[in-house]
C-alpha cells in the first residue's frame, strides 16, 4: 500500500509532502516507511518493521489520520490487493 499526502504552502511554512508505504516480507510481517520534508527538497525516511500485516496496517492508518489532522491530504493512494 501506498499513501502520498501533501500541505498546501502558508504564510509561515512551505509546502510539504509526506509518503506511507506498506512493504509485505515473506514471514507475514510488514515494513512500514514513512518519507517527508518540503516539496522540491530532499526529505527524511523511517522504516518500522512490524511483526504482522495487520498490526503494520494499523499504524498506517492512525498516521493517515493524524496528517489529516495536521492539514495534509490525500493525493495518491494505491492499495493492496
Amino acid at each position: 500500500m501506498r499513501i502520498y499526502m501533501q500541505r498546501p504552502e502558508t504564510d509561515q511554512e512551505p509546502a510539504r509532502f509526506y509518503q506511507l508505504i506498506l512493504q509485505p516480507d515473506l514471514l507475514g510481517g510488514a515494513t512500514l516507511i514513512r518519507q517527508w520534508g518540503v516539496l522540491g527538497q530532499r526529505g527524511s525516511h523511517r522504516k518500522t518493521p512490524f511483526a504482522s500485516l495487520d498490526e503494520a496496517q494499523q499504524e498506517l492508518e492512525l498516521l493517515r489520520k493524524r496528517l489529516q489532522t495536521q492539514g495534509y491530504t490525500t493525493t495518491f493512494m494505491q492499495g493492496l490487493n
